[in-house]
């Protein structure tokens, strides 16, 4: 009974730690220079907006939330509706020649409404 309780703790222990060792950081821009691999970008789009998601790439800066630092970003996949310039961001990828290209598929919009307090 008690080699399969320590059995059932050790499987429960390499789930966890295996579901986190390859998390993916998230990071805003003054967190990237230095850093290699996939990331999480998190930040506020800067315009302007310019391209095509589908063919070159749609292109626009991410800047530190209430900051100044930013990086230029391409883009290719689906927009989500709520993508503007203001809005908060996520989107994974990695920085390649001093811009973020991001992966297909992963930009993600933030509500600012669901963080805003509560009116009374």
């Amino acid at each position: 009974m008690i080699a399969l309780s320590v059995a059932a703790a050790l499987g429960i222990f390499i789930l966890y730690t295996s579901a986190f060792a390859n998390s993916t950081p998230s990071l805003k821009p003054s967190q990237l220079p230095g850093h290699h691999g996939d990331v999480s970008l998190v930040g506020s789009v800067v315009g302007p907006v310019a391209g095509d998601a589908h063919a070159g790439g749609l292109r626009f800066r991410v800047s530190d939330i209430g900051g100044t630092t930013s990086i230029p970003v391409v883009y290719r996949g689906e927009v989500p509706d709520l993508f503007k310039v203001g809005r908060h961001i996520v989107v994974n990828g990695k920085v390649q020649s001093g811009r973020f290209v991001a992966d297909p598929g992963t930009l993600v919009t933030k509500c600012p409404s669901k963080y805003a307090p509560k009116k009374s």
